[in-house]
C-alpha cells in the first residue's frame, strides 16, 4: 500500500485533491494491473482533512476504499451498497466522536483504523467505449465532509502515457523495507489486529515515536530477513502445494485469491496467512467482491504459469493457448502476460500485453475455438492474437472474464493449458 501512494504521489498527484487516471500498459509498473479499465488510484489523508466524502456518479464503477494495511474498508460502485446509482461514502478518521450526517441523509459512513486510506475505482467500458468510461472515472467527487456544501475542485492526471511504478519492487528484499515499515508505523495509530506483531517489531525498534537506528550486525540480519521473507511471500504466490489452489483436476490453471468467502482472508478460527500472502505477492487492494466464486459477481480471474506437462513459462518458447468460444461471460474476457519478477505487464518492443474481447479480434467465425499465442517471435498462424514475450525472462499470466456464467464455475467450459510448440 505505501508503493502504491508513494507511486500515485511520484506521478503528480496531491492526497485529497488529485488522482491519476489511466489505462495500464507495460510502462506502468504495478502488480497486476491490467489493460482492460482505466483506472483511478485516490491516496486521502483524513489527517488533513477530518471526515471526508467520496462521491461516485451513477454507472458502471467498480471500486473501493481499503486502509493504509491493506484492511478492506468498503465496497464502492456495482459491488458496493448502491451497486449502479452512485452515492455518497463518508469516511471518518481514526477515533472521530464528533456527530456525524445519518444514513437517512444520504451518506455510507466508514469509519477508519488508520489515517491514510486508498481509494481504487475502475470503470468498464461498456461497448469498448474508453472514452465514456474515462468520463465516469473524472465525474467522480471527493471533498472534505465540512465543505460539503462548497466542494473544492477535486482534479485527475491523464496518465495513459506517463511512466509510473506503484510497487514496493525497490525496497521489499533489502532495508529499506523495514525503514518504509517503521515509517508506516510511525505515522498511524495502533491497530488492535496488528498488537502482537507490533509488539515483536518493537523489540527491532521499529516503534511509533522512536527512532530507527539498527547497528551493523542488526542491518545484516534484516536485510537477509527481507529477501527471505520475500521469496517466500513469491514461493506462496507461485509455488504453493495447496490442493484448493487447483481450478480443474486436469488443467494446470489455480486460483488467484484462494478464500472466496471474504476479503479479510479469514477462515473458521484463523487467518489464512498463506492466502494473504499469495494474494498481496502477486496482486492489490482486497474487498469480499473480489474473490467471490459465483455468477454475474463482477470479475473472476485464473493464473497461467506451467505449460501443461506442469513446466514453468518461459520467454523464450512459443505457446498456444486454445480457448473454446464462447468464453462465458456477460461483458467480456482477456488474457493478460506479466513478468514474473515485477509481477507487472511484460515490457517488450511489441508495446502490450494483454489480448481483450473488448478491443482484439478474438472471435472466429467458422470454429469452435480461438488459439492465443506467446512467445519472442509471432507464429505464422497467430494472425496477430499474440502477445510477446522475453527469452531468459519467466513470465504468468491472468485469464480474466468479466461478468462471468455459471459454466466458469461448473466446469462445463475449461480453457486448454498452454502447449509449447516446437
Amino acid at each position: 500500500m505505501q508503493g502504491i501512494l508513494e507511486g500515485t504521489r511520484a506521478a503528480g498527484a496531491v492526497d485529497n485533491e488529485s488522482a491519476p487516471v489511466l489505462v495500464a500498459r507495460p510502462h506502468h509498473v504495478g502488480f497486476t494491473l491490467n489493460s482492460d479499465t482505466p483506472y483511478l488510484g485516490a491516496g486521502l489523508n483524513l489527517r488533513k482533512s477530518g471526515p471526508l466524502v467520496v462521491e461516485l456518479p451513477a454507472g458502471p464503477l467498480v471500486g473501493l476504499v481499503d486502509d493504509h494495511y491493506h484492511q478492506w474498508l468498503v465496497d464502492l460502485g456495482l459491488p458496493g451498497r448502491n451497486a449502479p446509482d452512485g452515492g455518497r461514502v463518508l469516511l471518518l478518521p481514526p477515533g472521530y466522536e464528533e456527530r456525524v450526517p445519518a444514513d437517512e441523509d444520504g451518506f455510507e459512513v466508514v469509519r477508519c483504523d488508520t489515517w491514510q486510506v486508498l481509494c481504487a475505482l475502475r470503470a468498464l467500458p461498456l461497448g469498448g467505449d474508453l472514452a465514456a468510461a474515462n468520463a465516469l472515472l473524472t465525474s467522480v467527487r471527493v471533498y472534505p465532509l465540512d465543505r460539503r456544501d462548497d466542494p473544492p475542485a477535486f482534479s485527475f492526471l491523464d496518465c495513459d502515457e506517463q511512466p509510473m511504478d506503484t510497487t514496493p519492487l525497490g525496497w521489499e528484499d533489502n532495508l529499506q523495507f523495514w525503514r518504509v515499515l517503521h515509517g508506516v508505523i510511525d505515522t498511524e495509530p495502533p491497530v488492535e489486529e496488528l498488537r502482537p506483531m507490533l509488539g515483536l517489531l518493537a523489540e527491532l525498534e521499529i516503534e511509533a515515536g522512536r527512532p530507527f537506528t539498527p547497528d551493523a550486525r542488526m542491518k545484516q540480519i534484516l536485510t537477509e530477513a527481507a529477501r527471505q521473507g520475500r521469496d517466500e511471500m513469491l514461493v506462496a504466490a507461485f509455488a504453493s502445494r495447496r490442493p484448493d489452489r487447483v481450478v480443474w483436476p486436469d488443467r494446470t490453471w489455480e486460483w488467484v485469491g484462494l478464500r472466496p468467502e471474504n476479503g479479510a482472508f479469514e477462515r473458521t478460527g484463523s487467518l489464512d496467512v498463506e492466502a494473504r500472502d499469495r494474494w498481496f505477492a502477486q496482486a492489490i487492494i482486497a474487498s469480499p467482491a473480489m474473490f467471490r466464486r459465483q455468477r454475474g459477481a463482477g470479475s473472476l480471474y485464473w493464473l497461467g504459469l506451467r505449460d501443461g506437462k506442469g513446466t514453468c513459462l518461459t520467454g523464450g518458447r512459443t505457446y498456444r493457448l486454445r480457448a473454446p468460444l464462447p468464453v462465458p461471460q456477460t461483458l467480456f474476457w482477456s488474457v493478460t502476460v506479466y513478468d514474473a519478477a515485477t509481477r507487472s505487464e511484460v515490457v517488450t518492443e511489441q508495446g502490450r500485453a494483454a489480448l481483450r474481447s473488448l478491443f482484439d479480434d478474438l472471435a472466429t467465425d467458422d470454429t469452435d475455438h480461438v488459439d492465443l499465442y506467446f512467445g519472442p517471435e509471432e507464429a505464422a498462424e497467430a494472425q496477430g492474437r499474440w502477445i510477446q514475450t522475453v527469452p531468459g525472462r519467466g513470465w504468468f499470466t491472468y485469464f480474466r472474464i468479466y461478468g462471468p456464467e455459471q459454466a466458469a464455475f461448473d466446469g462445463s467450459w475449461q480453457p486448454g493449458d498452454f502447449e509449447a510448440l516446437p
